[in-house]
């Protein structure tokens, strides 16, 4: 008997040929699979492994279509289910009772698989809702997160509004942000504030503009006890220390003549117990949970032993848990009439991101995205999700963040560590390529091209001291860290890295996010070192000038934005990519102007390269360096041959 030992199975899910079509699938869409077997003799039978929604398991039999030789391909065609959700896929190999599996590769990164002897990781197939569709305005913006404590104070003499009795002012806006804990216990006793305000952000409206930015996403805004307000007091105030209802309003009002559109954070998973539905320190003169127990927002939280012991948020005792079931919660944040949702889009906010979006329900985030539909249908959810969305479990719940009922982007933190992990050598490009490939392979188009693309945010280190060389957060202590100073050597460094990666940003499908400060220099390590306030007077000009360029490059050429993405160079620590818009059709089919760029980045440190590039199929004659007036570059026999020194990067746009 000739054993299953002598047989080679394959299967690349990214290959067309034997996966078709690529990538995520609407309901009801025809797949096709195949694998290939190189083996002596037939095999008696080869079975297609199908796992539906979790619970449902099929075996399916595989037909020899085609061989050659010893290589035989074996098919497999069905639709997919008309309930969005996941589909999990291997195959099996049965012969003379031994059974060989072929399945996704051992670090689950699809693509090309691997044999095993026992059941191997499944890949994955997106099954997502045919009318599921993102805003397509969004695809094309520019978006810019606030603090706004740290951002600007409106006001030239520096007046700071309605400060809080348990909040400390610094005399000096670039001085260094720290929180005032009590020595004994650890808990924050006070909060530094730097008088940041509305205000601020309305008269820095023009600068944003000239920035080119075209949405502002905030950080929360509304009443709290904290400086940064994730602990919400009152969901229909603007904190008094920003404004006031009335200056958002007419923030919301400039901002879109500007052509800036607005989206606030929802903290909807807990509040803050210093607030009006829970006032466990009786600063309102609501009745609240904490107080009584026929308080109208007493069954909002989870008492373990009224009024003491609660459900908190990661056991933090100002942030109690809300029940999100609870009818009445839902209907004050989303249902109601001037529900908190409806309330804030009225008055002129463009969409929401939803903090801690795995620890909401998903029938939650369902309603909230029915709600923000139906009194603006392109508005936009965001979701914060720090892994793979297509496929996340979070308490044991499968979630359906891309599957068309619930979000309409999510920020992209594999995004971010991948590019981050490739410039500081700490993955090749081929590593971060099959990493990307799979984020393309999973999500459904119109989010893979509608993803919060994010190089810093509030809750990590900043990018410059990441890129620097600077030694890793866990390597210092807190003191150490808040006197961290990157010499001038490591500056250089860092900027150099960070133009590349901004580069990365602006050119890859996907919205660019750019964290405030990032674009003049900002450093520090993790909260609040990363919430250092905005260095007006002292910006870093020539990073800001780099960024105003690579922004208007963006929204120069629509190939940038919707336009179609294909990797073209993986090597060593040389990555290469390109876009593409022809005929006039972006990929969803929208009139747009057509253009073929090439993206290249060398990020080794040392190194020149000479590379040789097959762009036959891609463009043609001559290519122009956007970034480098006057550099052009001809395309002979399909090939690119170009330099490209080290830490460099070139955006290449084919003439005609």
């Amino acid at each position: 008997m000739i054993s299953l030992n002598q047989t080679v199975l394959f299967h690349d899910s990214q290959d067309q040929f034997f996966r078709n079509p690529f990538g995520a699938i609407p309901c009801g869409k025809r797949i096709e699979l195949v694998l290939a077997i190189n083996s002596l003799i037939q095999p008696e039978r080869v079975f297609l492994r199908l796992w539906k929604y979790g619970s449902q398991e099929e075996k399916i039999p595989m037909v020899a279509a085609e061989s050659s030789g010893n290589r035989r391909l074996y098919r497999v065609r069905f639709e997919a289910p008309e309930r969005p959700g996941l589909l999990w896929y291997y195959f099996l190999v049965i012969q003379g009772g031994e059974t060989l599996y072929y399945g996704n590769n051992s670090e689950q990164w699809a693509g090309i698989g691997q044999v095993y002897k026992q059941e191997p990781p499944s890949y994955q197939v997106t099954v997502y809702q045919p009318t599921a569709a993102t805003p397509h305005w969004f695809k094309d913006a520019v978006m810019y997160q606030i603090f706004v404590d740290r951002f600007c104070n409106g006001y030239e003499e520096g007046k700071i509004l309605n400060l809080k009795p348990h909040c400390v002012v610094y005399p000096n806006w670039q001085a260094t942000p720290r929180y005032g804990h009590d020595p004994v216990t650890g808990k924050t006793v006070c909060y530094d504030v730097f008088g940041g305000n509305l205000y601020g952000v309305l008269k820095k409206l023009p600068y944003l503009k000239e920035l080119g930015v075209t949405v502002i996403y905030f950080n929360p805004i509304f009443e709290a006890a904290s400086n940064h307000k994730y602990d919400t007091g009152d969901y229909k105030k603007i904190d008094p220390m920003f404004g006031d209802n009335e200056l958002f309003k007419e923030l919301c009002s400039q901002a879109k003549a500007a052509g800036i559109s607005i989206i606030l954070d929802g903290v909807f998973s807990h509040t803050g117990s210093d607030s009006v539905y829970f006032n466990r320190e009786n600063h309102y003169p609501s009745i609240g949970a904490y107080q009584a127990k026929d308080s109208p927002y007493y069954p909002w939280y989870r008492f373990a032993d009224w009024p003491q012991q609660y459900d908190c948020w990661w056991d933090v005792e100002t942030l109690p848990n809300v029940n999100e079931e609870d009818p009445s919660y839902q209907e004050f944040i989303i249902t109601g009439e001037d529900s908190v949702i409806n309330y804030w889009m009225k008055l002129g906010a463009k969409g929401w991101r939803l903090d801690v979006a795995d620890e909401l329900p998903g029938t939650f985030i369902k309603k909230i995205r029915t709600a923000m539909k139906q009194a603006d249908p392109e508005s936009v959810l965001i979701g914060e999700v720090w892994e793979d969305a297509s496929n996340k479990v979070s308490y044991s719940e499968q979630r359906e963040y891309l599957l068309g009922e619930e979000l309409d982007s999510v920020m992209n933190y594999p995004f971010r560590s991948l590019w981050l992990d490739f410039l500081t050598g700490r993955q090749g490009a081929q590593e971060i390529h099959r990493q990307l490939m799979k984020l393309y392979e999973n999500y459904p188009l119109e989010h893979f091209y509608s993803t919060m693309n994010i190089i810093g945010t509030h809750d990590v280190e900043r990018a410059l001291t990441l890129l620097s060389g600077a030694p890793s957060t866990e390597t210092l202590s807190r003191e150490e860290q808040e006197g961290y100073q990157l010499t001038p050597e490591q500056t250089k460094l860092g900027i150099a890295r960070l133009k590349l990666l901004s580069l990365i940003q602006m050119t890859f499908p996907g919205v660019p996010c750019i964290y405030y400060g990032d674009e003049v220099g900002l450093q520090g390590y993790k909260d609040p070192l990363n919430r250092r306030a905005y260095p007006w007077g002292e910006e870093n000009q020539d990073l800001l000038a780099w960024y105003k360029k690579i922004i208007a490059l963006r929204h120069r050429h629509d190939a940038l934005k919707t336009g179609q993405w294909r990797p073209l160079l993986v090597r060593g620590q040389v990555y290469g990519y390109g876009r593409k818009i022809e005929k006039g059709k972006d990929v969803f089919g929208r009139n747009k102007k057509s253009g073929t760029l090439l993206i290249v980045i060398n990020a080794d440190v040392r190194k020149e390269v000479t590379l040789s590039i097959n762009v036959g199929q891609w463009c043609s004659g001559t290519l122009v360096n956007l970034l480098e007036e006057g550099e052009r570059w001809r395309v002979e026999d399909g090939l690119l041959q170009l330099s490209l020194g080290p830490l460099t990067g070139k955006l290449l746009l084919e003439e005609g």
